[in-house]
């Protein structure tokens, strides 16, 4: 169940990201879209994975202020890391290339977070309610 978890917040933080991007690109600094695109994409990215394995698996019910700062924690690494990505690879003033790094980016960060919150010392790495 852990991999259907991890795969889900994935995809669908990816895809916020990608959205945010198109949504806004223009609009804002490059560098508010990547942090926007990357919380909304994290954030989001749970809310899907909660609802998706509603009773097959591991929720964070009761617990979403720490997802939040989970949340918020992760799109300012992603979003900073998804600037330097695309600079670095020609593609800095795309805004929807942006969007899709920094929520690609930040549910990476954020799922390696819940898998660290739900892990005790001496056991083997996996989400669980």
């Amino acid at each position: 169940m852990t991999t259907a978890s991890l795969l889900i917040v994935l995809n669908a933080g990816t895809a916020v990201g990608a959205i945010v991007g198109l949504a806004l690109g223009g609009g804002i600094d490059l560098w508010y879209l990547a942090l926007l695109a990357g919380f909304l994409g994290s954030t989001i990215a749970v809310l899907v994975r909660n609802f998706i394995l509603a009773g097959a698996g591991p929720t964070i019910p009761g617990r979403p202020v720490v997802v939040m700062v989970f949340a918020a924690v992760a799109s300012l690494g992603a979003g900073s890391l998804a600037l330097e990505v695309a600079e670095h690879s020609g593609l800095g003033d795309s805004s929807v290339w942006i969007g899709t790094l920094a929520g690609l980016f930040a549910s990476i960060l954020l799922a390696m977070l819940m898998v660290t919150y739900h892990t005790h010392p001496g056991q083997t790495p996996r989400l669980r309610s």
